[in-house]
């Protein structure tokens, strides 16, 4: 089986990719229609499914929402800087938060990365205000986003495996 190895010694093999790909262009589609799609049995496709899943690469079909469309037009990323030792206190706090969608440790200048949405900039000072109340969290630099020339993806990855290209 050729493919790419994961930390823990296991394979991304090309019928794999080929799946996670299909199911990226049309989360939608059920087991039967992804195994008519690639050609292969129904059981081989729910069983790849099942250890993807169990692997944590797979995981889940959640939709793929248009936040502006949904009111939600400005998006920032803020950096924190937050006492010692209180990463876990803080990003739970912050998970409390609806506007802040993701929250990621990071190295460098602050602690860490966080992406929330607003509906303009009104809004975003008062996101912003309740994330500086957060207990621990020192500092804070928050840019806006202008754009997103390139959206989160994995297709590229994907398309590597099936291409029989190394990662």
């Amino acid at each position: 089986m050729t493919g790419v190895q994961d930390d823990h010694g296991e394979v991304l093999d090309v019928l794999d990719a080929r799946l996670l790909l299909l199911l990226t262009d049309e989360p939608r589609l059920g087991v039967l229609e992804c195994s008519r799609r690639l050609g292969v049995a129904r059981g081989t496709v729910q069983a790849r499914m099942d250890r993807l899943e169990r692997r944590g690469v797979l995981g889940g079909f959640p939709p793929e929402l248009d936040l502006a469309a949904m009111g939600y037009g400005l998006t920032a990323f803020a950096v924190l800087e937050i006492a010692q030792g209180k990463r876990t206190e803080v990003a739970q706090r912050l998970s409390a938060i609806p506007e802040v969608c993701e929250v990621h440790a990071t190295t460098g200048q602050g602690d860490l990365l966080v992406r929330m949405v607003a509906r303009d900039n009104a809004d975003l000072q008062r996101v912003i205000d309740r994330v500086v109340k957060v207990e621990w969290v020192g500092r804070t630099s928050t840019s806006i986003a202008l754009s997103t020339p390139v959206p989160m993806r994995v297709r590229p990855l994907l398309e590597r495996v099936v291409a029989g290209r190394p990662l």
